[in-house]
């Protein structure tokens, strides 16, 4: 990707193209504060004002840029995301206003995944000015977390297995002063049972791992944040189909989401004692495979039934969710690409959030509203509990009906939250079919922003 922090610079004054934004109500007056020439050349670009539409408007040897927003006086993230990626190389500025959030979709706009082709074609960065200077280092900061969700994402599982994301989390931990501890092997298997039933098939260069960091002051409340991070699910012994395995790269998206969330954490040193957890392992296919009807004991001793191997990222949670509840925290926050089901409720763009408190539903309702980050809450429903009944263990993995499935994977992941702790639950999708302004196709961070909004809100 373009280097984020040439993306927005301080205006000084310096030389730039100015943009002019408008929106229905507008333009008709903007259009008649034009020369007659410069009316033409717009109506011949067949610019109407309306949103992610631009126009070039001559001015004697320069020119300049018109755009068409929602609502010049309420910008989101993504109103000049479009221009960031199709207008020349060059420096611009809002012409007579900031930018304002539209300054995070700028950056994103430009993002490119370009470790394994090159586009010749590509131009050189587009920088945005503004003289809110300090709004500049939050929205590269959300930019750059942004990036790296993507970029491990879209990186495919032969170079993202555990150990590149062992490397991610120690890379993170020496750039803030982070410790970072990590358990494997035999150690592994008694203290973190279902992370390795699940990663045991993986070959021995992709070994199944708890990855663990820790920042920040003893004195602070303990924020504990965890991430799914299945690098690749063949679905076990209950193998998917070719068409479900082709995009089971993306599967430790929650654990991305979970890494770029710390970054931001420790960035802005917010007021916690960072708990980082990542479960690593590929979910793959041998003799040593675990089996459906195999009985496991989880870290602190509930049994589960297999009833189906391509439900494990419940698994490896639930391991790391009982780690986190060890140490008491005032809240957990786990992302995972978990169910289709939550797919088939809100589709690809709304990540499905499930809390315990309606207060802290609320807050990360309105921070994602706030940030462009939409969420949508998902029920916790104490009927549907007794879908996880098994004759022979404590519970089952996955349900015999098809029946809610999100929801009974987070009450399958509750069970394993320690008793009051508050917690919020991300299913969420970590990909994005189809490009949208700011936002191309390909790995997608969904729901990074709002948690980000909200811990800032609660704790800084």
């Amino acid at each position: 990707m373009t280097n984020k922090n040439a993306l927005i610079q301080p205006d000084r004054g310096q030389k730039a193209i100015p943009i002019r934004l408008v929106d229905k109500a507008t333009f008709p007056d903007w259009l008649k504060s034009l020369s007659a020439g410069q009316r033409a050349a717009v109506e011949a670009q067949k610019f109407t004002g309306g949103g992610y539409e631009h126009a070039i408007v001559p001015q004697g040897d320069e020119w300049s840029v018109v755009a068409g927003v929602a609502n010049v006086e309420s910008l989101s993230s993504w109103c000049m995301a479009k221009l960031a990626e199709v207008l020349p190389e060059g420096t611009y500025r809002r012409d007579g206003a900031e930018p304002g959030p539209a300054l995070h979709g700028w950056v994103t706009g430009q993002y490119r995944f370009d470790r394994y082709r090159k586009d010749p074609k590509a131009q050189g960065p587009r920088v945005l000015l503004t003289t809110d200077v300090k709004a500049i280092e939050p929205a590269l900061h959300e930019a750059e977390a942004v990036a790296q969700v993507r970029d491990l994402v879209n990186t495919p599982t032969e170079d993202m297995g555990p150990p590149q994301l062992e490397d991610a989390v120690r890379a993170l931990a020496k750039a803030h002063g982070a410790q970072v501890s990590v358990t494997g092997g035999d150690k592994l298997e008694q203290e973190y049972p279902l992370v390795h039933a699940v990663g045991r098939a993986a070959a021995r260069g992709n070994a199944p791992r708890l990855i663990e960091l820790i920042w920040g002051k003893d004195k602070h409340p303990t924020l504990a944040i965890v991430g799914k991070g299945v690098c690749f699910d063949s679905g076990g012994l209950d193998i998917k189909p070719t068409a479900g395995m082709a995009l089971m790269k993306k599967d430790m998206g929650g654990a991305a989401h979970a890494i770029a969330l710390a970054r931001l954490v420790m960035q802005h040193n917010l007021k916690v004692r960072l708990h980082l957890l990542v479960p690593a392992v590929e979910n793959a296919i041998s003799g040593n495979a675990f089996r459906p009807g195999d009985v496991f004991t989880a870290r602190g001793g509930t049994t589960v039934e297999i009833t189906n191997t391509d439900a494990e990222g419940r698994l490896i949670l639930a391991d790391a969710l009982a780690r986190a509840s060890e140490d008491e925290p005032d809240l957990i926050v786990d992302f995972a690409t978990l169910t289709g089901a939550a797919r088939v409720a809100l589709g690809p763009d709304l990540p499905a959030m499930f809390a315990r408190r309606d207060e802290t539903a609320d807050a990360l309702l309105s921070a994602g509203k706030a940030s462009d980050d939409a969420c949508w809450r998902l029920p916790l429903p104490e009927a549907y509990r007794e879908y996880l009944k098994s004759d022979i263990a404590d519970m089952v993995n996955s349900a015999p009906n098809g029946f809610a499935g999100a929801s009974v994977a987070g009450l399958f992941l509750d069970r394993f939250v320690g008793e009051g702790i508050d917690w919020l639950h991300f299913d969420t999708f970590a990909w994005r079919p189809a490009a949208k302004p700011g936002r191309p196709k390909g790995g997608e961070a969904l729901g990074l922003r709002a948690a980000w909004h909200m811990l800032k809100g609660r704790y800084d």
